[in-house]
């Protein structure tokens, strides 16, 4: 059944990728959620070398964006799309679906990264099929998924 579901969701973001391309719609950023905006934000920054780039009052709490880079100033200068951390009222998920999709170049240093910062493993890494690529999906301390992918 996780097969079945790993390649419906590939076959899924191959079409719509295609589709985006032709409507010239590209990502502006992904958004997670969690009660405490702030914990979360220092989560994704230990767990993923992650740096805050920019930070909203929103009524509620504050949205915080982060991005990657070696440095503070290396993460504002990047020009790949934010991760935004937004306030909700409460971290009770229901939908275990909608997730980050973050690529890695060593898993089992990354699984150490998120565990020794407070996350946890939905179960092990595991190859997809003979392709030599290796997911994992990772819990952050409030419940929202995160695919981690190793390409060979």
């Amino acid at each position: 059944m996780k097969r079945v579901y790993t390649a419906v969701m590939a076959v899924t973001a191959v079409l719509l990728l295609a589709s985006a391309a032709q409507a010239q719609v590209t990502l502006n950023s992904v958004r997670v959620g969690a009660k405490d905006s702030i914990a979360l934000a220092k989560f994704y920054e230990a767990a993923f070398g992650m740096w805050e780039v920019n930070r909203i009052n929103a009524p509620g709490g504050p949205e915080i964006f982060v991005n990657f880079g070696a440095t503070s100033e290396a993460a504002k200068a990047n020009k790949s799309e934010p991760i935004v951390i937004m306030h909700r009222d409460s971290d009770d998920l229901k939908d275990e679906i909608p997730h980050v999709i973050l690529n890695v170049k060593d898993m089992a240093a990354t699984v150490a990264a998120i565990k020794a910062a407070g996350g946890s493993m939905a179960g092990d890494p595991r190859a997809f099929g003979n392709t030599g690529i290796v997911i994992g999906i990772a819990v952050d301390p409030v419940g929202n998924r995160v695919e981690l992918i190793q390409r060979p």
